[in-house]
């Protein structure tokens, strides 16, 4: 599933990782073609049930998609062009930036 939209001046195609069996949903900002970044949503597998009690991810991406559109649109507001992840821990949520992480994680 990939869906693309338009905020400002900015492309943004989103969708889950095709295959992963953690639950990774990502989005690509590209502006006039170019990429700018990419934000991700990581949901770790203790937290699937607090999302959804199925932890159906086609689910979870379609009750949670409105808040991550809002974090994306904030981002680009605010100019915030860094690779981020929004990463949903058992019972916290926390940002994280990409290119400090040692393990390299690439969107599709």
């Amino acid at each position: 599933m990939q869906n693309t939209w338009t905020y400002k001046n900015f492309e943004i195609q989103e969708g889950l990782k095709p295959g992963s069996k953690m639950f990774r949903y990502f989005f690509k900002v590209f502006e006039e073609g170019e990429k700018k970044c990419n934000f991700c949503v990581w949901i770790v597998d203790e937290a699937l049930t607090r999302m959804d009690p199925s932890g159906d991810f086609s689910a979870i991406a379609n009750s949670r998609k409105a808040g991550w559109h809002r974090w994306i649109r904030e981002k680009i507001d605010k100019g915030d062009f860094r690779n981020r992840a929004l990463k949903y821990e058992k019972e916290s949520e926390r940002e994280i930036n990409l290119s400090e992480m040692q393990e390299h994680v690439q969107a599709e």
